[in-house]
Formats: structure tokens, C-alpha cells, sequence
């Protein structure tokens, strides 16, 4: 698996020990972030909006196990350390290295533990897929795979790595994500360019509607392939991050199935998002496909509530699943094969399209059902 350490000018490293991971990702360039709205910021996120208006990053340290969430002075401190910690190890300028943590909220880090880690991670750091591998490992919590991307074109590349399984909602969605790529752009024109992708895939992902406080998007730019045409480099952002995406969603925590939901005919771009990620957070929804239960009445009922002006009597429903699309109401009108429809659930991946034929606009969302396995994952999340 090819990822962050597809671009060139990347290296990193990283290690889990029972729940306590630490990831060192060395990359300098201009940089930018996405961070989480959830008013209840973690220490590691004010630290590095303050940071990144410098716009650029030399390295990243990155803990799971330990949030260091509402963790007041002491917390912030601490994240402060932690970016101290990355420069020791890295020969690095402090304000320079980015800061992350995931895990469990109101504990405080264990920082001679990641002085520890973080000093056998420095002498390890490579561009290999081993690299890659621990890296994605290192920053792990409930997730069941690492997640990776890779989208190379003519000229460049934008690789990322991200962490993610529950906690998961819009603005942004209870993850990390840490992109790179080796062309050449400016803060301000990669910052633009990350909030455009960020919008249109990772806050487009809903597990179970939880906002978390701990939420981070970086993206490092090397800049060693030189300038690229934008359009082009944002395209290839935001596939980067779409992939991501649709793994984080794959994984949400005891899911069997990804949900899509296709929304078309809204009168802009945020109507239609807003509708799709109102279907796949709906737990009603959710439960539904759980258990392959053709209810489409749930969808019908989430895109009403959703606070978008439609007409209900001309919307139009299909499900698809492995190349097999069912129409469930075709403008108002109710043309249900149950058995068919049921079918289309079977697969691994259930797939909604809405039209509402009330403009041109599109967008889509993704999720997963809701299960057993969620609850028990999250009734002893800290015991």
C-alpha cells in the first residue's frame, strides 16, 4: 500500500503499544488545516490553528490512546510538549512540527511515554510501505484497517493517511487526516484548496452524528515536483480525500454495510449535501439497511426534515446494488418490488439515489448502518 510515502519529500515512522500509539511524519513545506467546530476544542487543535497561520509545517507528532481533550492549561502545556518532543527528536524548530491526539477525553498524556516513542520513532523514519503501514497503525483507536490514499497524476502526487471509526459527524467528523503532496503551491492557495476538498467528502461522512473535539485535516505541500495547473491539483485533493472518506465510512464501528446517498435535482450544491447527509445519519435509515429491510418511507422522511424546500410529490427514489438499480417512487408515484428491493440491500455497499427535482444540483454522502456491535463497542469505551 502506497500512500504518504508515494511524494517525495516524505518520510515517517510510527508504533502501537496496547492502546498508546504514537506517529512521526517528517515533511517540510507550506501547510495548511481543517479543524473541528465542535465548541469544546482540544488542546492539539487551538494549538494548531494558532500555528498554522505561519502556513508552513516541518514535521507532524501524533498520539492515539489519550485524547488530551478538556484537559484546560495543563492540556495545552502539554501540547506544546509534545510539539517540543517532535523537534527534539527530529532536529526540528518547535513552532514548526503540528500536533495531534485521539483517544479518550479527560485524561491527561502520558508525555515520558511519548518522549520514549517518540525517540525510537526518529531513527526509523523511511519512505517505505513498511513506514507507511506503522504510520497509519501508529494513530489508530476503534478503527479495524489503516486507511490510505494515493492518487498519482502526470506531474504530482497528494497522498494521505487517516484515522477514523466512531465520534463520526459533519464539520468535520471525528478523524485525523494528514495529506502531503510534492507539488508546489502557497498556503493560501492550499488552505482554499483543503477547506473546497474537506467540504465536499470528510464532511460528508456521518457514523452516528457525534461531533468530536479532537478533529484535524493537514495538508503539507513539498513543493520538489515544482507548480501544477490548480484546477488540476485541487481535483486531485479532493479524490484523495473522498477516498479517505469512503473508508472512514466503511469502518464506522460495528458497521456491516456502507450507506451512499446520491442526491440530484437540488436547487445548489449545500442543499443537496445537506439532504444526503440528513438520510445517512438518520439511525432509522441506518437500522433499515442493518437489517436489509426495503423501509424506503425512512429515507422519504429524513430528506423532509432536512430543512430543504422540495416538492415531496414530484421527488423520485432508487436503490442500487452491484449493478442493479430498483425504483422505489418515481416522481410521487410508489412503484415497489419489495423482493427486488430487498435484494439490492444484500450487498456490502447500499446505494440510495434521490432525485427532488427542484434544480440541478448534486452531491452525495456516506455512512454506514447502525448496529449491536456499535453499542457495545461504545458502552465500554473506557472500561
Amino acid at each position: 500500500m502506497r500512500s504518504i510515502c508515494g511524494v517525495d519529500g516524505v518520510t515517517a515512522w510510527g508504533m502501537k503499544e496496547g492502546k498508546n500509539g504514537l506517529t512521526l511524519i517528517k515533511a517540510q513545506g507550506t501547510a495548511a488545516g481543517v479543524f473541528t467546530r465542535n465548541l469544546v476544542k482540544a488542546p492539539p487543535v487551538r494549538l494548531m490553528e494558532e500555528r498554522l497561520v505561519s502556513g508552513r509545517l516541518d514535521a507532524v507528532i501524533v498520539n492515539s490512546g489519550c485524547a488530551n481533550a478538556y484537559t484546560g492549561k495543563r492540556g495545552y502545556d502539554d501540547a506544546v510538549r509534545m510539539t517540543e518532543i517532535g523537534a527534539e527528536a527530529l532536529g526540528l524548530a518547535p513552532e514548526k512540527v503540528g500536533v495531534g491526539s485521539t483517544g479518550v477525553i479527560g485524561r491527561y498524556l502520558d508525555l515520558p511515554l511519548i518522549t520514549t516513542q517518540a525517540s525510537r520513532l526518529a531513527t526509523c523514519l523511511t519512505n517505505s510501505e513498511e513506514a507507511e503501514h506503522l504510520a497509519a497503525k501508529g494513530i489508530m483507536t476503534t478503527d479495524t484497517f489503516e486507511k490510505h490514499a494515493l492518487v498519482k497524476t502526470g506531474s504530482f502526487s497528494v497522498g494521505g493517511i487517516t484515522k477514523g471509526s466512531g465520534m463520526i459527524a459533519p464539520n468535520m467528523g471525528t478523524m485525523l487526516a494528514f495529506l502531503y503532496t510534492d507539488a508546489e503551491i502557497g498556503s493560501d492557495a492550499l488552505r482554499e484548496s483543503l477547506r473546497s476538498a474537506v467540504n465536499r467528502t470528510f464532511n460528508r461522512v456521518v457514523v452516528d452524528g457525534d461531533m468530536s473535539t479532537n478533529d484535524i485535516a493537514l495538508c503539507t505541500a513539498t513543493g520538489l515536483k515544482g507548480k501544477v495547473p490548480a484546477r488540476e491539483f485541487d481535483r486531485a485533493l479532493e479524490e484523495c480525500c473522498r477516498d479517505l472518506a469512503i473508508q472512514i465510512a466503511m469502518d464506522g464501528e460495528g458497521a456491516t454495510k456502507l450507506i451512499e446517498v446520491k442526491v440530484t435535482g437540488a436547487g445548489t450544491e449545500e442543499e443537496a449535501a445537506t439532504v444526503a447527509r440528513t438520510v445517512v445519519a438518520s439511525p432509522l435509515v441506518k437500522t433499515a439497511v442493518y437489517g436489509e429491510d426495503p423501509n424506503w418511507g425512512r429515507v422519504i422522511a429524513a430528506a423532509g426534515r432536512a430543512g430543504i424546500e422540495f416538492d415531496p410529490d414530484s421527488a423520485s427514489l432508487s436503490i442500487a446494488s452491484d449493478g442493479d438499480t430498483v425504483e422505489l417512487v418515481r416522481r410521487g408515484q410508489i412503484l415497489v418490488d419489495l423482493v427486488r428491493a430487498k435484494a439490492a440491500m444484500h450487498g456490502r455497499k447500499v446505494v440510495f439515489l434521490l432525485d427532488l427535482s427542484a434544480g440541478n444540483a448534486s452531491a452525495t454522502a456516506w455512512g454506514c448502518d447502525l448496529t449491536e456491535k456499535y453499542v457495545e463497542i461504545n458502552g465500554r469505551y473506557t472500561t
